[in-house]
């Protein structure tokens, strides 16, 4: 009519209703298409909010490490800043200065660390937050069908930041050059040593030898990864070497042949950005920053049940982002499974021990242009 108001159709469905519609079709689908990982991923996030309070109302709390860790904060706030000193119920503190903040802040608000339902609470928080942080990025990246996000729950994650460290210095070599990366590795440096400066005035040798203490010996009592072997070479200091010299060549082996652009030399990257003969290219940040990670799990000289958490979260998509194409899905699940159970078998065997290292995720794919698009 004209001059009036144009009237929708009352045959047009909603944008909702369209969605809904679509979700009906594929409902079969749901726990196999990449585009609903985010509706998945959502109703396990809100189910296990549930889960972790059941958790703490019902099962039976279990001290591990939470006294020492408050005996050690305590000796902080009763005026001890000497390191070599600082010491809980299963050892010294071994942790940097961080740490001691952030248990400080917890201790206050435990009431000097008594009030143990509480704290689980607060770490069931950190737990979700990591949960939900870690959910944005397989729906952003959205690599892996939804149905393996079931095999990601009840996991409190803790988890060894170094082990990051080589595929992070990579990404800002890409991305702004050598000499431009300098100054960023300083202010990290620098930010260290302003968390550690009470300590380091107190007594610099004994900070930096216990928090970050690289040499220390393990008990082959508790060792997950390293079972198979005997004790004696487990121990021994050359075995230690070749597991650090493999662990770097395993880096720099990654670095020239899967992080780095085909045809790209060693030397331009190096460069500043605007000086490359090949303009910059987007870099797939999760997968060498994931990569970088595995590597370091593989090598480690010790892994206990507690490290299980530094890498779980990942397996999934360096399962799923891999260059062995025809990896049929249900066999990667199996190695989800396989490497599940060895990590859940009390106390560890050859058997379990060795299957972690025959069950690793599926090699990493060549990076090109196209994959890295959304990335």
């Amino acid at each position: 009519m004209a001059g009036g108001v144009r009237r929708k159709s009352p045959g047009s469905p909603s944008p909702l209703w369209g969605k809904l519609h679509t979700l009906w079709q594929d409902k079969h689908l749901v726990l196999f298409k990449t585009q609903y990982t985010l509706l998945v991923v959502s109703v396990l996030w809100f189910l296990e909010i549930g889960f972790n309070a059941w958790v703490i109302q019902k099962v039976a709390y279990t001290e591990i490490d939470w006294k020492a860790y408050m005996d050690e904060v305590e000796g902080v706030i009763n005026g001890t800043y000497d390191y070599t000193k600082l010491k809980g119920d299963t050892g010294p503190l071994v942790y940097p200065a961080g740490f001691v903040y952030i248990f400080t802040v917890l201790y206050y608000i435990t009431s000097h660390g008594v009030n143990i339902r509480l704290a689980q609470y607060l770490f069931a928080a950190f737990y979700l937050i990591t949960l939900l942080l870690v959910f944005r990025i397989y729906h952003r990246t959205k690599k892996v069908p939804p149905y393996v996000f079931f095999f990601v729950l009840a996991v409190s994650v803790k988890m060894n930041v170094l082990l990051f460290a080589p595929g992070l210095l990579f990404l800002l070599i890409s991305e702004f050059g050598l000499i431009r990366t300098i100054p960023k590795l300083s202010l990290c440096a620098g930010i260290q040593l302003l968390l550690g400066l009470p300590f380091l005035l107190e007594n610099p040798v004994g900070y930096m030898s216990q928090a970050f203490d690289l040499g220390r010996q393990f008990m082959f009592k508790w060792t997950v990864n390293w079972r198979f072997l005997p004790e004696w070479l487990f121990l021994d200091r050359y075995f230690h070497l070749i597991l650090l010299a493999s662990h770097l060549l395993a880096l720099l082996l990654f670095a020239l042949r899967r992080w780095k652009r085909p045809g790209e030399s060693i030397f331009d990257l190096l460069k500043d950005p605007s000086k490359r003969k090949a303009p910059a290219q987007k870099t797939t940040m999760v997968l060498i920053l994931f990569t970088s990670n595995f590597i370091g799990m593989c090598f480690s000289r010790s892994l206990h049940y507690q490290f299980y958490v530094w890498y779980f979260h990942t397996l999934p998509f360096l399962l799923w982002s891999g260059g062995v194409k025809k990896l049929a899905h249900l066999l990667r699940v199996l190695i989800l499974g396989l490497i599940e159970l060895s990590w859940n078998t009390y106390p560890s065997t050859i058997g379990s021990s060795a299957a972690l290292h025959v069950s690793p995720p599926a090699e990493t794919e060549e990076p090109t242009p196209e994959k890295d698009k959304g990335q």
